[in-house]
């Protein structure tokens, strides 16, 4: 039995309100941009960006559908899609129920309602602000999936560079609140918002720091793929030694999900300097051939670079450099947070 037992969903509808306010497997590609920014969107009316830069690629482009998976989590799956000159509004109209039938493995479903339509989007370059305004089929929604269609969109939107918070219209009127259960919307969505919730049994509301880290999901096929999990744990000024101590401790007891990392594995420590994160890891990191295992060491770089806008990370094992990792990928050097997430082979 783990140390430490997580109840998942405990508390949400405290936890949203406060997180709501004032507010690969495992390969990457090249880099993915959103719409090129717009003017601000005023009155009843949003504007479309509409060329776009996408991650692109000899036969397409390259972008990040955030769909709910067969144990109800929602989670990031990069597809390749015909090129586009607007990207943000593909991304979009492919979450939509059905639209991505065989592009996504099987399990895998859009969040935004059937028939839903992306009548604009609109990009502050100096809010970086994202405003999309949706067709009436939005609203028409299962309430039990209100929260994971705010934490869908505002997390496929944030993953472009040039946006930090999005706003959600609908027929041309800026929405207040979700439709079916009422939660509210307290001005722009962040990625604060967190994301697949958790709360720790014991934490006292009003006490708690959240943090994402990821873990492992597996498809119908048998192919494991990354889901983050937004962790709220108790009242930390490091988030960074944090987020470390609750990738290993692993997914909350029941979960379906794996860990990523034993959880006899320790941390020395975690630094952050000129925008670098550095963990040391024990050597029980490493495995009987002396290797670290690719899933932890890209699970780690993927919850650390949740943490600040173009981090990098250096991993290291008894102060020394990972070298040798089951993935044949390089860690000598500080690496940056992957373009693409799951980019996974069908």
């Amino acid at each position: 039995m783990r140390p430490v037992k997580w109840s998942k969903w405990v508390a949400v509808a405290g936890v949203v309100a406060l997180l709501t306010s004032g507010c690969s497997l495992l390969k990457s590609s090249g880099s993915q941009e959103i719409d090129p920014p717009q003017s601000e969107a005023t009155g009843a009316k949003v504007t479309e960006g509409d060329a776009a830069a996408g991650a692109v690629v000899q036969d397409g482009v390259k972008i990040t559908l955030y769909m709910k998976d067969s144990n109800q989590y929602v989670a990031p799956v990069t597809v390749q899609i015909p090129k586009t000159e607007s990207v943000a509004r593909k991304t979009l109209e492919y979450m939509v129920d059905g639209a991505a039938v065989g592009l996504v493995p099987g399990g895998f479903t859009g969040l935004l309602p059937a028939g839903t339509t992306i009548k604009g989007i609109d990009i502050n370059a100096e809010t970086k602000t994202a405003t999309v305004d949706f067709s009436k089929e939005f609203t028409q929604y299962n309430a039990a999936d209100e929260r994971k269609i705010l934490e869908a969109v505002t997390w496929a939107l944030t993953g472009f560079p040039n946006v930090d918070q999005v706003k959600l219209w609908v027929e041309g009127k800026e929405l207040k609140e979700m439709p079916q259960g009422h939660l509210p919307i307290d001005g722009t969505l962040t990625r604060a918002l967190g994301i697949n919730l958790e709360m720790a049994e014991g934490v006292e509301f009003g006490q708690t720091t959240p943090v994402t880290v990821y873990f492992l999901g597996q498809t119908e096929g048998n192919i494991q793929y990354f889901v983050p999990v937004t962790r709220m744990v108790q009242l930390t000024d490091d988030k960074a030694k944090a987020a470390m101590e609750q990738l290993i401790a692993g997914p909350s007891d029941g979960s379906p999900l794996s860990s990523v990392m034993a959880s006899s594995v320790q941390v020395s420590s975690v630094q952050s300097a000129d925008g670098i994160f550095t963990v040391n890891f024990t050597d029980e990191l490493l495995g009987p051939d002396q290797k670290a295992p690719g899933e932890a060491l890209q699970a780690v770089v993927l919850s650390l670079t949740e943490l600040a806008d173009d981090a990098k990370v250096q991993i290291k094992v008894n102060e020394q450099t990972v070298v040798s990792t089951t993935d044949n990928k390089s860690y000598s050097q500080p690496v940056s947070r992957p373009a693409n997430v799951n980019a996974i082979q069908m």
